[in-house]
């Protein structure tokens, strides 16, 4: 008897509502899943399991965070092919027709209904899910994952902090990483944050006064649970004291 497909995921999810921490984390990159009807944007599923799909690792690393700090945690439901839940709608990036070196047939030419169509089933609910659990938080935290060769080029840290206006929280967060001097952080790397391209830091953190930044971990060391909770336990020991 053949098994009964599972429901579409809601575009924003919450872990830990209630968390009594003055903190937000959100997850922008939390999933690969692409409703069936549009059938994987034209990939093989194979593809549907790299980065340009989703942040491997990133979800499970953000919800070890919730627990460990006791903060509330926004989870994006599908994969940022689809449209990506830190862009701004209408950017190239936010519906790409290229992810690294990887054409998506899906994206191609894409009609500017049907982009429209993404942005209010799983942009906007996710936008409006971060907006609704801000209010009393004072700092805020995106949590993701990058690969370790880019385009060919290796990258040399096993970690980077992403801000813009909120300086002294991003040194905050790298100094308290690199008081590990076996670690290689990036500061404002390997992205930085622009705020024609990026949505989460510019619009929910710099543009409202909350000090906001995203954490990079790469994801070769989130690849077990064991490296999961690694990462989360070094996180939490640097977040928890900027918290007070």
């Amino acid at each position: 008897m053949k098994s009964r497909a599972e429901p579409d995921p809601p575009a924003a999810s919450l872990v830990n509502p209630g968390g009594a921490a003055p903190l937000l984390l959100v997850c922008e990159h939390a999933s690969n899943h692409i409703p069936a009807r549009y059938h994987a944007l034209g990939l093989p599923p194979a593809a549907l399991q790299r980065h340009i799909a989703w942040d491997i690792g990133a979800a499970a690393l953000a919800g070890r965070l919730a627990a460990l700090l006791d903060a509330p945690l926004v989870l994006s439901g599908y994969s940022r092919l689809l449209i990506d839940c830190n862009r701004p709608p209408g950017v190239p990036s936010s519906i790409p027709a290229r992810s690294e070196a990887t054409d998506i047939p899906g994206n191609q030419a894409l009609p500017a209904a049907a982009a429209a169509e993404r942005e209010a089933l799983f942009f906007t609910p996710f936008q409006q899910q971060v907006a609704a659990m801000l209010p009393g938080r004072r700092w805020l935290l995106g949590v993701h994952s990058f690969t370790p060769v880019f385009l060919g080029a290796a990258r040399p840290w096993q970690a980077g902090v992403l801000y813009g206006a909120a300086t002294d929280f991003g040194a905050a967060l790298i100094a308290g990483l690199r008081a590990d001097p076996a670690l290689t952080v990036g500061d404002n790397e390997p992205y930085r944050i622009e705020p024609e391209m990026d949505f989460t830091v510019p619009v929910h953190g710099d543009a409202r006064g909350i000090p906001a930044a995203l954490i990079e971990v790469r994801q070769d060391l989130l690849g077990s649970p064991a490296g999961i909770e690694s990462w989360a336990l070094r996180l939490a020991g640097v977040i928890r004291p900027l918290l007070r």
